[in-house]
């Protein structure tokens, strides 16, 4: 046996049933109070139509002459009859003072005493009345017939309720048929509306939008990647908790433009750019993102949808990476060479010349030997001195020369633990890469490493790394563009170019420091 428990209506449903109901009310309301309103008026209408015919007969001055005869229904019978076949009433009575009936609708009521109301027309008034005579409720009015300033006869003339009610019947006919015409084109109106309404909200019911709309809170909240939507005029329309550590924005950005969050151009530009972007990676103020937008689409452009990932780490990583690649590069060139030297040691002592070869020998190790004890006597903290013997192979290997100033001087432990090494890796070591690669082809091709620290304005000291080369030199029109991201005056490359030197003012600037060129 299987239960099936009925499915919530969907919003758009109890919508269109309210809708449905509510015009129903209001028209079957609306009916109601204009079959009232109309039944008051044909009532209204039907007593001045009564009182016109009897003030009209009683004025007539046949009637006054017929009832000065001896036999006054003779004369004045024929004339109701026409009376109230011309004028459209159910009766017409004429009657002497007392209310003796002269006329009659049915003859045979002629002669007995009138049913209703005559003594204010017997005063000399004409008035109206509902009242339930011989011929049933009618509308009636009576009007006293005056000859001579004397009261000589009374006339009343009416017309029937059940008269007025088929009158108020038609009507009310009518205005059911306008009544039934709105309730149908109010009920397909709405139905149209909420059909709309359904596929926004994919028939759901308020009970399950609101339990999706907690879920898109929770979500929108807990992931940490960044969720940036903009609208169509490139406002944030919605940006989480991710997002704003990401791009470091402060305060309420909801309902703010794009150019006004104080993000680096190319990040700015990203944004609001109409094609989608992939994988890009842009520098933050204090981080390198990867950025992908996408825009949102229904017949017009709506908005467009951001994500934000942190890879701050990962670049840096790369970083350290490719100058341990750099390190092995060096490593198997300089094996290579030591076994260049080493079979010429052997073939020297197979020659009997061993002399020569110790002396050979003796003198590459002195000369390696040198070469590490200038740089370490120099800078002998040892992440930089590691990088900078690493740097001089690399260099000395694409025919550059490397070379550690005298006025260096970087002992071990003076660096604090607040400047991480992988830090001072993506500082130095991009700083000579890009001077390497400048010095390149020039004569001499030199480039040359200052290390040291120096006593601030503040009672402490700061590090400064200084790099020179022998290369071209950089364009003072482009001084600042070099710390750009994606500039570069070098050929594209795989995965691209003008990254390293943004990076390295990113870094600087996280510690407090500064980057300029000459």
């Amino acid at each position: 046996m299987h239960l099936r428990v009925p499915r919530p209506r969907s919003l758009a449903g109890q919508l269109f049933a309210m809708q449905a109901v509510l015009i129903a009310v209001v028209v079957v309301g609306y009916a109601l109070f204009s079959y009232i309103s109309d039944r008051g008026q044909a009532e209204e209408a039907a007593g001045r139509q009564a009182r016109a015919v009897s003030l009209a007969i009683a004025d007539s001055p046949s009637v006054a002459e017929a009832i000065r005869t001896p036999d006054p229904t003779a004369r004045l019978q024929p004339y109701a009859v026409r009376v109230m076949r011309d004028t459209d009433v159910d009766f017409v009575t004429i009657m002497n003072p007392e209310g003796i009936r002269w006329t009659h609708p049915e003859p045979t009521e002629i002669g007995h005493l009138f049913q209703g109301h005559i003594e204010r027309a017997q005063r000399g008034q004409t008035f109206t009345e509902t009242y339930t005579g011989t011929l049933g409720p009618s509308v009636r009015a009576v009007t006293p017939i005056v000859d001579d300033g004397r009261i000589v006869g009374l006339v009343s003339a009416g017309i029937k309720v059940e008269e007025i009610s088929k009158r108020a019947q038609e009507q009310l006919t009518a205005l059911s048929g306008v009544a039934a015409g709105a309730l149908l084109l109010g009920a397909v109106g709405t139905y149209v509306i909420n059909a709309r309404l359904r596929r926004h909200t994919h028939g759901m019911n308020a009970d399950e939008l609101s339990r999706m709309h907690d879920y898109h809170q929770a979500a929108l909240h807990a992931v940490r990647e960044g969720l940036l939507m903009l609208d169509g005029q490139y406002r944030v329309a919605l940006i989480n908790d991710g997002g704003r550590e990401l791009l470091g924005v402060r305060g309420d950005a909801v309902g703010a433009s794009v150019a006004d969050l104080g993000l680096p151009s190319q990040l700015t530009g990203a944004l609001l750019a109409s094609e989608p972007r992939v994988d890009e990676v842009h520098l933050a103020a204090e981080r390198v993102l990867v950025v992908n937008t996408s825009p949102v689409s229904g017949g017009e452009r709506r908005g467009t949808v951001v994500t934000l990932r942190d890879v701050t780490e990962l670049q840096s990583l790369t970083g350290e990476l490719n100058s341990e690649r750099g390190f092995t590069q060096a490593l198997r060139s300089q094996a290579h060479e030591a076994a260049n030297r080493l079979h010429t040691v052997v073939s020297l002592i197979e020659l009997g010349r061993a002399e020569e070869a110790v002396e050979f020998a003796t003198a590459e190790l002195e000369l390696a030997q040198a070469l590490t004890d200038q740089v370490v006597a120099a800078v002998s903290e040892p992440v930089l001195a590691a990088l900078l013997l690493g740097k001089t192979a690399q260099a000395n290997e694409r025919g550059v020369e490397l070379v550690v100033s005298q006025d260096s001087r970087l002992d071990d432990g003076l660096l604090p633990p607040s400047l991480p090494a992988r830090d001072l890796v993506t500082i130095l070591g991009n700083l000579v890469d890009n001077a390497v690669d400048a010095t390149q082809g020039a004569v001499p091709s030199r480039v040359t490493v200052a290390a040291y620290t120096e006593a601030s304005g503040a009672g402490g000291s700061e590090l400064v790394l200084r790099v020179s080369d022998t290369g071209a030199g950089v364009d003072p029109a482009h001084a600042d563009l070099v710390f750009q991201r994606g500039y570069s005056t070098k050929p594209a490359g795989e995965g691209g170019r003008g990254l390293g030197l943004a990076l390295v003012r990113q870094a600087v600037r996280r510690h407090g420091g500064a980057l300029t060129v000459t």
